[in-house]
């Protein structure tokens, strides 16, 4: 896994200037989906709906302070009963004493705090106190380091994560296992070395569409928290250096990708996604927390131990909740509960693709239907838009038609009074609890 990456960004999406070729070789030897999406644009929610298979509303996951309740099954949790050493090391944004989920370890620590340091509380005037994201989007905050704790992170991450491949190879245990390696990048901070940014020194980097943009409720929030209007997301030279230091950190991931494959043993399943992607100043917007492709697309990379179906590129809608089902296929465990994904293995030309986003920096319940080629984004109670992507890849349009289809499948779907009730009475549970286990001294890390 990577964080925050852009699919459209990588030479295995087509990109013609960004570096990756260890994902290119991942893409050529596998299957590509072309319109995979993140349930919910927001990290440790996405990360308990890919887990668990279940949309994060349902396990009460509305932000990065939620935490994933220990009694709800895990894609790890399947494999371990099947046999399998379940193994994690990295980033995974577990929130709660629970650290491990279902993996019999974890080789390294998390990054970010596994209490709830981060609910998303609102000052007296109705703001919420934890925001100004787009600071890090435009330099001085954009550029070369020497180095950076986040690299730092990544770089253990990565070396357990090759040290437990070598020593299986060396030991030759009769267990299957499952492996999980997890980095930080490209997720802001945009800190390159000085070698990574040389990378790209006179490429063509594109940037981002300057025009009036059609803006929806979520974004108004959005844009208010991150603090968008307090930096200059315009201005070419500081994009540049933008999109110049998330190449790099791109092509930092793809290396690591690229040092694993050559460990990963033949006959293993091999699996590369993002939990969303970045806006990286698309709509003059920042991070996630919306449903534009920039931040609700992923990359979906997966190989298959026989070669089978090298090469293939599906075009359909699939979701991060397909992955426990699928790798459950893979591994051959039919018991299971009820998930809200379903195996990649089995396509559905039809299928409508959901996601939701809560509580964090937006201010009513938030969704999104994409079946075929329409994509509805519907905030409850502030209106809606609906995008051709074939026709209007870029979303600059929102049409002018009735969209009942895809609204019907959301409110089948989700009950957003109650998400909303749900989310708020959480934020009041957990700012009760943050403040006493400050007074405490009580860390879950």
């Amino acid at each position: 896994m990577a964080d925050q990456l852009v699919p459209f960004l990588t030479g295995a999406y087509g990109h013609p200037v960004v570096r990756t070729p260890s994902l290119d070789r991942l893409a050529a030897v596998g299957i590509r989906f072309d319109a995979a999406y993140t349930p919910y644009p927001l990290c440790a929610p996405a990360r308990a709906a890919l887990m668990t298979g279940r949309y994060a509303s349902r396990l009460g996951c509305y932000d990065n302070a939620s935490i994933l309740p220990a009694d709800e099954p895990t894609i790890a949790h399947y494999l371990t009963e099947a046999g399998y050493d379940a193994v994690l090391t990295g980033k995974m944004h577990f929130v709660g004493p629970d650290q491990l989920h279902g993996f019999s370890r974890r080789l390294t620590t998390d990054v970010f705090p596994a209490t709830m340091d981060w609910v998303p509380t609102m000052d007296e005037e109705g703001r919420f106190v934890r925001g100004g994201h787009a600071h890090s989007y435009v330099p001085p905050e954009v550029g070369v380091r020497p180095w950076t704790a986040f690299l730092a992170y990544d770089e253990e991450t990565h070396f357990r994560a090759l040290e437990y491949l070598r020593e299986r190879s060396r030991v030759q245990p009769d267990e299957p296992f499952f492996l999980t390696v997890s980095y930080h990048h490209p997720h802001d901070p945009f800190h390159v070395t000085q070698e990574l940014w040389d990378l790209y020194e006179g490429a063509e980097i594109e940037l981002p569409e300057q025009r009036a943009w059609d803006v929806s409720a979520m974004d108004r929030w959005a844009n208010e928290a991150h603090e968008t209007a307090a930096v200059d997301l315009a201005d070419p030279e500081a994009l540049t250096a933008l999109r110049r230091a998330y190449y790099g950190l791109i092509t930092y991931v793809d290396r690591k990708v690229g040092e694993l494959l050559d460990l990963i043993p033949n006959d293993t399943v091999v699996l590369f996604t993002s939990d969303h992607g970045d806006m990286l100043a698309e709509r003059g917007m920042v991070q996630k927390r919306c449903f534009y492709e920039w931040s609700v697309r992923v990359p979906l990379l997966l190989r298959l131990p026989d070669g089978s179906r090298a090469g293939e590129r599906v075009p359909h809608p699939v979701s991060l909740l397909d992955v426990a089902p699928t790798l459950l296929d893979l591994a051959g465990v039919e018991e299971r509960l009820e998930l809200d994904g379903r195996s990649l293995l089995e396509p559905d030309l039809n299928r409508a693709v959901l996601a939701e986003y809560h509580v964090e920096k937006v201010r009513a319940p938030c969704f999104m239907a994409r079946r075929g080629r329409r994509k509805l984004i519907y905030v409850h109670g502030h209106g809606e838009q609906l995008f051709d992507l074939e026709r209007d890849p870029r979303e600059t349009q929102s049409l002018d038609e009735d969209a009942a289809d895809l609204r019907t499948l959301i409110l089948a779907e989700f009950d957003p009074e109650a998400i909303a009730a749900d989310g708020a009475a959480s934020v009041r549970r957990r700012e009760l609890i943050r403040a006493a286990m400050a007074r405490n001294g009580t860390r879950w890390d």
